[in-house]
Order: C-alpha cells, then structure tokens, then sequence
C-alpha cells in the first residue's frame, strides 16, 4: 500500500443529478478487522474498505453481517503517528446494508487510535541497565 493514498470524492447522486449524501466518502482501501453483535450473537472477521467517509463505511468481507447488527471496526490507518508510530482507526456504528459481501455502515463515532509499539527488548535476569 502506497504511504499516500490518493484520495477523490464518491459523489451518490439521487435523481435528477443531486446530491443525497451530506458527507464525502473517499475510496480508499484498508484492512478492516469487525466486531459484530445482534442479541446475544456476536461474530468477528476482516475485510477490506472500499469506501469511508467521517459517517460511513462501506466494506468488502466473505461474512454475511445483517442489517440492524451493531458493529466495532478497526481499520489499519496508512499513516504514522510522528512517522513511527502506526496508527488505527476505530469506527462504531450500526450496520444499514448487507448485500453479496459489501457491508455499509453508518458510523456514530470514531476515534484515530495508537496501533502499539514494538515491546521493549526483555533483559536478561541479573542484567543492569545501562546509564
């Protein structure tokens, strides 16, 4: 995956030309890893974005998700915190449409998140720090 992805508008156009939705959704394509609850039943899985906007999500997954299902999404963001540190995007929100293996989301919260970072090298027992 390119450091920059190109990114342009989706315009969803309604009849006669105008626009219905009030936010942009960008193509772009990420992993996404899900977390799916609907009562009691709970799914995970992964896919790929095709899709996102700052109140949407729409995903490619081999799962079939139902509408109405109430999902957590982490997409690997293809920026670094400081050029370093990786970074995830957590998206929550319910899912609106399930057709084939496209999943649409609309989304009521999201949070830019710390990936992690690689541990610490373990010291060997009886080893000093150095100054």
């Amino acid at each position: 995956m390119s450091a920059s992805p190109a990114l342009s508008k989706v315009p969803h156009y309604a009849p006669h030309g105008a626009e219905r939705r009030l936010h942009s959704r960008y193509p772009i394509v990420l992993e996404v890893q899900y977390k799916a609850t609907r009562g009691r039943a709970k799914r995970l899985g992964s896919g790929t974005t095709l899709d996102v906007s700052s109140r949407g999500v729409l995903f490619r997954t081999d799962d079939w998700l139902p509408a109405g299902s109430y999902v957590e999404l982490t997409l690997t963001w293809p920026f670094f915190l400081e050029g370093v540190c990786p970074l995830k995007l957590v998206m929550r929100g319910r899912v609106v449409r399930s057709a084939g293996n496209e999943v649409a989301v609309r989304t009521r919260d999201h949070k830019l998140r710390v990936a992690g970072v690689a541990p610490s090298p373990v010291r060997a027992l009886g080893e000093r720090r150095s100054a």
